[in-house]
């Protein structure tokens, strides 16, 4: 017997491909039916077949990314890749609904049975399915699966296929991550009735159900952000009517958190990093957090080329067992964190928690817009040559401008993102 509480809830599906899709399924574990996501390559009970396709996608994928900057060969073989994942220019505004190869190509493996015993297994209880990756969505379309289809949008702009074959006749909803992916979904031919403006799902233990959480956390980083109170002198009616009153001092030392993605690609940036700022990390007035994942060779490579360095635990390397845990270690140190250096993945939504983004190079064509859009509200900045990040970085700071950020991005960026998903699940009834 299903309660009325679970009644109200959903299935959330992501996909285990780096922690993107991931990590915005975390987000919306609130609502997820058994307090559980499900990951379509890996859940219980996959076919075989089906896993193994699963699995040579991703390890294409991540293989490429690593070797992306190895001369003509890596570089090559990244770009016949992102050709056929590319985002093409917004401007002008024409019909975009015709199918792509890359479209036409998963259809034609989802019609040879590719997902069809998973959704069969939630056709068993067809209460509403959020899933945070396009294809899981066409599956549950193609195999006739009973109760509302959301797909959650993770990117600032996203390619043609995160939409399926016949727009007009679909009946897959979208949760939109901003306007730009609103108005691209319409471009794709998606009924304007089937898309929701909810912004990207925030983890709601930074936000906090009013926004206190990330005010207080605003409120404190700010103090770090501006040292020579350059922004507060000048924006001091913004700042008190967003934020009320500053504290005198924060509650931890000016950090940096280094975030690395799934395929570990940007180490050697971050290693450099380190070392350009290890006589202020020494001096303490400084600390570097490398969000390193689950990847236990990222962790080795770590140890090994910083035990010479001797930073005195002020290089924090955060890292778990599982996903879960990784992201749960990762949200809370967001809460000490007053700068995220990231390529922009969809962490660069995470500006919204008023936290400055030092981008890193993008991986991509959906990040080459993502870094554009972060660009557009005013939340972020290229990273320089980060073997001189301890002169730029401390340039950007004494200047106000890493504070100017936080507050553009805590104000343009929509925070409510999860909260606003899950009025909408709750709202739902099982036909």
């Amino acid at each position: 017997m299903i309660s009325k509480r679970e009644n109200k809830k959903a299935w959330v599906v992501a996909v285990d491909m780096g922690y993107g899709h991931q990590r915005t399924a975390y987000a919306l574990r609130d609502i997820a039916f058994g307090g559980r996501v499900i990951n379509a390559n890996s859940y219980e009970g996959i076919p075989r077949k089906d896993r193994r396709f699963w699995q040579q996608t991703r390890a294409i994928y991540e293989f490429i990314s690593r070797i992306k900057n190895i001369p003509f060969f890596g570089s090559t073989a990244f770009l016949i890749m992102d050709k056929f994942q590319r985002i093409l220019a917004y401007y002008p505004k024409r019909d975009l609904s015709n199918a792509d190869f890359n479209l036409k190509n998963i259809f034609y493996f989802i019609k040879k049975g590719w997902g069809e015993d998973m959704i069969e297994r939630l056709k068993k209880n067809p209460i509403p399915l959020v899933t945070t990756f396009f294809t899981p969505a066409f599956m549950a379309e193609e195999f006739k699966y009973p109760g509302h289809v959301y797909c959650a949008v993770c990117d600032a702009d996203i390619n043609r296929s995160w939409v399926s074959l016949d727009p007009k006749k679909s009946k897959i909803k979208y949760f939109a991550s901003n306007t730009w992916t609103r108005d691209r979904l319409k471009l794709y031919g998606v009924n304007k009735e089937d898309i929701v403006l909810t912004g990207y799902p925030l983890p709601k233990e930074n936000i906090g159900k009013n926004m206190e959480v990330v005010k207080e956390d605003l409120k404190r980083r700010l103090i770090n952000l501006d040292p020579q109170k350059r922004y507060r002198k000048t924006y001091e009616p913004l700042i008190k009517g967003e934020l009320e009153k500053l504290p005198e001092r924060s509650d931890h030392p000016l950090t940096i958190m280094f975030s690395i993605g799934g395929a570990g690609a940007q180490k050697e940036i971050c290693l450099d990093a380190i070392k350009s700022l290890s006589g202020h990390i020494k001096n303490k007035k400084l600390r570097f957090i490398v969000a390193i994942g689950i990847r236990e060779e990222l962790r080795k490579y770590f140890s090994e080329n910083l035990k010479n360095l001797r930073l005195d635990g002020w290089v924090q390397i955060i890292s778990a067992i599982t996903t879960n845990e990784y992201f749960q270690i990762f949200n809370e140190a967001l809460r000490e964190t007053d700068v995220l250096w990231t390529k922009p993945s969809e962490l660069s939504f995470y500006a919204g928690l008023g936290m400055p983004i030092i981008i890193a190079p993008p991986i991509g064509s959906q990040e080459d817009f993502n870094k554009k859009w972060l660009l557009h509200v005013g939340a972020g900045v290229p990273q320089e040559n980060p073997k001189y990040t301890d002169q730029w970085f401390f340039d950007l700071l004494n200047a106000g401008d890493f504070a100017e950020m936080a507050m553009q991005g805590f104000i343009e960026i929509e925070k409510m993102g999860a909260y606003n998903i899950e009025k909408i699940i709750s709202a739902e009834r099982i036909k």
